[in-house]
């Protein structure tokens, strides 16, 4: 029979022969056994260098029960995944470090019950070694579905209910943040210091209006409701809030902002109503992103290291979460303040 005029594909036993070795060491050294000498796994790796050789990660995944593959889901939509500086720096993070261990990152966004069902299902399905899971609302079903499932699951803040079972954590001192954004307000003689909040089912929404209302109470003054409306993380949000905030008769003359988006925005309706920032409405966001430094004016915010927050969720999901090497670790990033031109 002719042979064909291709190249023939390299296979493990061709490999084996260039290394000198049997067909089963080539795959102990392929699936990362600690069974074999560092002298062996050179021989065997030049030899697969040599070959161009790639093992079928189907049949690797049914020998070793890994896929070499990590989930990244997003509870947002997919508009806001990509508009939102703070899901890119997620993803740098988690991709430097999945980058250094030869893993896989897929990348996906679930909102609403259809979708978080249609994840929930294809996690469930050992397509995926591991699930980081950022931006979770109140009736995200995802956490408690993964839990049942068995798949090991990092998340990227804290579920806004406690009954969630969330072992493995990593978080910002959201409410540290808030109390240092108002604080810095306070103390610069602001005396009507307002609050855009973020959503109220996300736990980071809530224990950023925790921090303002401890030092609004800490400064001897109750809590006026005129200041405080509810916003969405957006820059459209944002400004409607700033809308929503100066017609309800509050008269403020400073604001936290939850995030730097909302704060764009509301720094937006403030020039439309003819107000200056900071000379009649001073502003403090929250996140510190590109966006923060390059608005006009720069905008002072509280600082999140969010890249290091992608990093620290993808090094406990693939050196602790998924070989279990401890029952749960809960990683809180500091918060500090980062003043700049709005306050």
């Amino acid at each position: 029979m002719a042979k064909s005029g291709g190249r023939q594909r390299p296979t493990l036993e061709m490999v084996a022969e260039r290394a000198g070795v049997g067909r089963g060491t080539v795959s102990r050294v392929i699936n990362g056994s600690s069974q074999v000498s560092p002298r062996t796994r050179e021989a065997v790796h030049a030899a697969i260098a040599e070959l161009g050789y790639s093992p079928n990660q189907a049949a690797r995944t049914l020998v070793t029960r890994r896929t070499d593959t990590i989930a990244l889901v997003v509870s947002e939509s997919r508009d806001r995944l990509f508009a939102d500086p703070f899901f890119a720096d997620i993803i740098r993070g988690v991709s430097s470090v999945l980058h250094e261990r030869d893993l896989q990152l897929m990348l996906t966004t679930a909102r609403g019950e259809a979708e978080h069902k249609r994840v929930g299902e294809y996690l469930s399905g050992s397509h995926v070694d591991g699930a980081l899971l950022v931006s979770l609302h109140r009736d995200d079903p995802l956490t408690s579905r993964l839990a049942d499932s068995g798949v090991p699951v990092v998340h990227g803040g804290r579920p806004y209910s406690e009954a969630q079972p969330a072992p493995f954590c990593v978080d910002m001192d959201n409410v540290k943040g808030g109390r240092l954004a108002t604080q810095h307000l306070l103390d610069s003689g602001r005396r009507r210091v307002a609050t855009i909040t973020g959503p109220q089912d996300m736990n980071a929404g809530v224990e950023r209006f925790r921090g303002y209302r401890e030092s609004v109470a800490a400064a001897g003054q109750e809590v006026d409701e005129r200041l405080v409306v509810q916003g969405d993380f957006s820059v459209d949000g944002g400004s409607e809030a700033m809308a929503r905030l100066l017609d309800q008769g509050g008269d403020p003359d400073a604001v936290f902002v939850a995030s730097d988006m909302m704060a764009v925005g509301a720094i937006r309706t403030l020039r439309e109503r003819g107000l200056r920032v900071p000379e009649d409405v001073a502003l403090v966001g929250f996140d510190d992103t590109l966006m923060a430094q390059h608005s006009d004016p720069a905008l002072t915010t509280v600082h999140q290291p969010t890249v290091k927050m992608g990093q620290e969720m993808a090094r406990l999901l693939v050196d602790v979460a998924i070989p279990r090497t401890a029952e749960s670790e809960m990683v809180l990033l500091d918060a500090r303040l980062v003043v700049r031109d709005s306050a």
